[in-house]
């Protein structure tokens, strides 16, 4: 999943190359996806009033089979 995840920034953000996401794993196999990218980047992520990682939230709880948000996604400034 943190192929696909990156697939898809890497298709909105300006710098891919500034893109980095980490992965690790809390009690109750709860993943955590950290996200940092360059500071011009960031809105671009969000999205207005959060619609864009909302967006790519669902489409990853699609992608996982739909079987309900095991994974949280943070975007790191």
């Amino acid at each position: 999943m943190k192929e696909f995840l990156e697939n898809i920034l890497k298709g909105i953000v300006k710098n891919p190359e500034k893109l980095e996401i980490s992965e690790r794993t809390e009690p109750g196999n709860r993943i955590i996806y950290e996200i940092r990218a360059a500071e011009e980047d960031i809105g671009q992520i969000i999205g207005k009033n959060g619609r864009t990682i909302k967006s790519i939230n669902v489409l990853m709880n699609a992608f996982s089979g739909g079987s309900g948000s095991n994974f949280t996604l943070k975007v790191i400034r």
